[in-house]
């Protein structure tokens, strides 16, 4: 059947083919002709899509936050508070002792209840201790007061 199809229309598929291939070579010769008139133009616009990509690349490269790790060496614990530390800071007796809770690791309520203040004072107390450690956080504090020896580590006063 398809060799019948095939032998009657045997010229027409010849003549499309025909037509097919000359359109074909017409196309890459008009083709040649404008990559030939346009030379310049095509290869400097290569040339910049090649430095977009590029500066694309270096951007994200440049752009990455550096992730920087600080290793600190090991807290000693100190037996007793050191004086000069804590008169070169500023700290009063009760900030002392509000740290010195902080570091058990008692919540401000907790610190009110046990030092009979009130919740506020605790936390007068407590933002000026992390105004004069140079700090934001809680824990902050605590690292700074034990680098710095200005509290007694808590294994040296067993809890009664």
């Amino acid at each position: 059947m398809v060799v019948r199809f095939l032998r009657r229309h045997k010229y027409a598929i010849l003549y499309g083919t025909g037509l097919a291939v000359l359109l074909f070579l017409l196309k890459w010769l008009e083709w040649r002709f404008i990559i030939f008139d346009h030379a310049f133009e095509i290869y400097s616009g290569l040339i910049a899509v090649l430095f977009t990509g590029l500066g694309i690349w270096l951007a994200t490269r440049l752009a990455r936050p550096k992730v920087v790790t600080i290793t600190l060496p090991p807290i000693e614990p100190a037996k007793t508070p050191d004086p000069g530390a804590i008169a070169k800071l500023g700290l009063s007796t009760r900030e002392l002792e509000v740290l010195q809770l902080m570091a058990e690791g008692l919540s401000n309520q907790e610190i009110a209840a046990r030092l009979f203040l009130s919740l506020n004072t605790i936390k007068t107390h407590s933002s000026r201790i992390f105004e004069k450690l140079d700090v934001r956080r809680r824990t902050q504090a605590v690292e700074m007061a034990r680098r710095l020896k200005l509290i007694a580590d808590p294994a040296a006063h067993p809890k009664a």
